[in-house]
């Protein structure tokens, strides 16, 4: 600035053999120095709403961290449909399959926090060691957009009609049939993991890269059983191309009334609820966040989400950015106690 060129020491020589002038150049550097203060003072507070009074400005990117045609990629498209009419903005949904989904988190992770980029968040993708980035660290909870029961199904060809008969035939066959889910680490394959020691058989976990290659091998009888969400296969199950055996969950899914829990089927505490929620990089601006968490509450109070989650087996889970941080830690706590408990080595 101007007035701080003038306070330079070599310029300030200059009026050494005035004492009257000394006096008026500290003058002048103190008034100098009030008012950069004055200006200080009131930047951050005129910027913070400047963020979030310009954005969006251009295309958002949400990374769905799975295969086309899966339930998370119902999801995602869904809340990008949404938000779009919602922010003026294109939201444009980008397919990045692949490990579990630690491939397109890692890479939402990496991008710039500057809220062009999101991310389709899902319970339990962070307990790899080599994940590459921490689920509690590297991202800024936007919300929880809703919440969905495993749900254990079969080709309608295994001579089952129940989980109980399931783990009945497993165990009169041990290694003989395998169960199918998206690979480590997946909730699904967590449970999976989970049936096989509640259920004391030994089925053989076959892992595909995301949902939607679970439930073409389930309805091509590729594969005899199946972990899946509900969204990615509620529809052949209506339709009876697949055998719905339970649902993970300590209700029955609004979704799929007639389907027992597993406590109903005979196993009890297998409860694995997926959760999905929106986020974005960490240091992503808070007015940022604030903007997108109020329009997705908006998303979700709607009649018409409700109707839609419910058509793809799932509930919509309305709450602050708070509420699904808090979510975000109470889940990955309890499944990395699973893994500790399990002995199991996620790579």
């Amino acid at each position: 600035m101007p007035t701080l060129r003038l306070l330079l020491i070599p310029r300030a020589r200059r009026y050494s053999a005035r004492g009257e002038d000394i006096i008026m150049l500290h003058r002048a550097i103190l008034a100098g120095l009030a008012a950069a203060a004055v200006v200080a003072a009131f930047a951050v507070p005129v910027l913070q709403p400047a963020v979030a009074d310009d954005y969006p400005n251009r295309p958002i990117t949400l990374i769905v961290p799975y295969p086309a045609g899966g339930g998370v990629d119902a999801m995602g498209r869904i809340v990008g449909q949404k938000l779009s009419a919602l922010l003026g903005q294109q939201v444009i949904v980008e397919n990045r399959g692949g490990a579990g989904g630690m491939i397109g988190t890692r890479d939402a992770a990496k991008a710039a926090p500057d809220g062009y980029t999101l991310v389709m968040m899902l319970t339990g993708i962070s307990l790899s060691p080599n994940a590459g980035y921490d689920v509690e660290k590297d991202f800024a909870p936007i919300g929880t957009v809703a919440s969905t029961p495993m749900i254990v199904e079969s080709n309608p060809s295994l001579p089952a009609k129940s989980l109980a008969d399931v783990i009945a035939l497993a165990k009169k066959n041990p290694g003989k049939y395998s169960i199918g889910t998206p690979p480590a680490p997946t909730l699904n394959y967590f449970a999976a993991l989970l049936l096989n020691s509640m259920g004391g058989v030994d089925m053989t976990v076959v892992a595909y890269k995301g949902t939607g290659p679970l439930t073409t091998d389930l309805l091509g009888d590729h594969v005899p059983l199946g972990v899946n969400t509900i969204p990615a296969s509620v529809s052949q199950v209506q339709a009876g191309q697949l055998r719905a055996l339970a649902v993970a969950s300590p209700g029955r899914s609004p979704a799929l009334p007639q389907v027992p829990t597993s406590a109903e089927s005979g196993l009890p505490g297998f409860d694995v609820v997926q959760y999905y929620g929106l986020a974005g990089p960490a240091g992503t601006p808070r007015p940022i966040v604030a903007l997108l968490n109020k329009d997705l509450q908006q998303i979700l109070k709607s009649d018409d989400m409700k109707k839609r989650l419910l058509d793809l087996g799932s509930e919509a889970v309305p709450g602050t950015p708070d509420d699904y941080a808090a979510n975000i830690h109470r889940e990955e706590g309890k499944w990395a106690a699973l893994v500790k408990k399990l002995g199991l080595k996620i790579e």
